[in-house]
């Protein structure tokens, strides 16, 4: 009986050991994604079929975002120290989504939610080395790329000089 009790001590010092050098290497694992990326949105994805965790991995892969869904206990360690402020309130089941893009995690996350209402919810996130909640991360969500910005623009100005060309011809025709 001692023999068994030995063995069955061993096999679970040595399953904890494993276990204890997967949880590291996965805090590793986001400490690395935090680092490389401009922002980072956490989101509560509970309950979210795998379909459309399919879709919207497949539409933020698309967007330059990575995802990754992690236990919260592990989050919270690989977060310690990388941002300014105080960690946002990780509820439910979490994951974040990140990217060197400073707005297109949020942005991406965000247009998701607004399709598929009610799978996918902000709990906050990292802006600018500081920790933000979901307040926060809405404003940067709604925010336009930086390509509908450059068109909106170049729109503006291509305004005044269209008006002013048209004015011009229409002095033009009178003389």
């Amino acid at each position: 009986a001692k023999a068994v009790f030995l063995l069955e001590n061993k096999i679970k010092n040595t399953y904890m050991a494993l276990l204890k050098s997967k949880k590291e290497e996965m805090i590793k694992g986001l400490e690395k994604a935090i680092k490389g990326s401009e922002s980072v949105v956490f989101v509560n994805f509970h309950g979210m079929k795998v379909s459309d965790e399919t879709i919207l991995r497949r539409g933020l892969r698309d967007q330059g975002v990575d995802y990754k869904v992690s236990r919260k206990t592990l989050l919270k360690r690989a977060l310690l120290k990388k941002a300014e402020g105080e960690i946002p309130e990780l509820s439910g089941e979490v994951a974040m989504a990140y990217s060197k893009d400073p707005t297109s995690s949020a942005r991406e996350v965000y247009n998701f939610q607004k399709i598929h209402k009610g799978i996918l919810d902000i709990l906050g996130g990292i802006f600018e080395g500081k920790f933000v909640g979901k307040e926060k991360m809405m404003e940067i969500a709604v925010i336009p790329s930086r390509e509908v910005l450059l068109s909106k623009i170049a729109f503006l100005l291509k305004s005044p000089m269209q008006r002013l060309a048209i004015a011009v011809n229409e002095i033009a025709k009178k003389k």
